[in-house]
């Protein structure tokens, strides 16, 4: 993935980002082509681990969470990133904007999300994202960017 801006801020140099998950990788070193027949240890498998998990979560995502709640939880992650970025606490607004990341995820897995609504909330999410990056940079530019010295 080549990132050109993150928070609507220009990157100089353009990043690139290669990702693998582990269990990718462990699969190709146990020879397997099912991620729930991974060994965990000597005798438990990811899947008798993690697949009880996988379906409950599924059922909730897809089915059972509530939209109403999940409307108001947005809602107060936005303004909670809103009032952090104007204390300028740079890590509790970007905290906020994974949530409100993660909460526009959900009514979206439950289809509560309509083509006008979708755009608007992704707009929101952008928003903290930059509010997010900006503070960010003002943060380490006063700091003197103590980490390309």
């Amino acid at each position: 993935t080549y990132f050109q801006q993150v928070g609507g801020v220009d990157l100089h140099p353009v990043c690139a980002e290669l990702t693998y998950g582990i269990e990718r990788i462990a699969m190709y070193i146990q020879g397997i082509d099912n991620v729930y027949d991974l060994q965990w240890n000597d005798r438990v498998t990811y899947g008798e681990v993690h697949h009880k998990g996988e379906v409950e979560w599924s059922i909730y995502n897809f089915e059972k969470a509530d939209v109403e709640m999940m409307r108001k939880i947005f809602d107060m992650y936005e303004s909670e990133g809103i009032r952090t970025a104007e204390m300028e606490l740079v890590l509790p607004t970007y905290d906020c904007c994974l949530k409100c990341s993660h909460t526009f995820n959900m009514l979206n897995a439950r289809g509560a999300i309509s083509v006008a609504e979708r755009t608007s909330y992704i707009g929101r999410v952008r928003n903290l994202a930059r509010l997010s990056a900006e503070l960010y940079i003002k943060q380490r530019e006063k700091m003197g960017y103590p980490l390309i010295k």
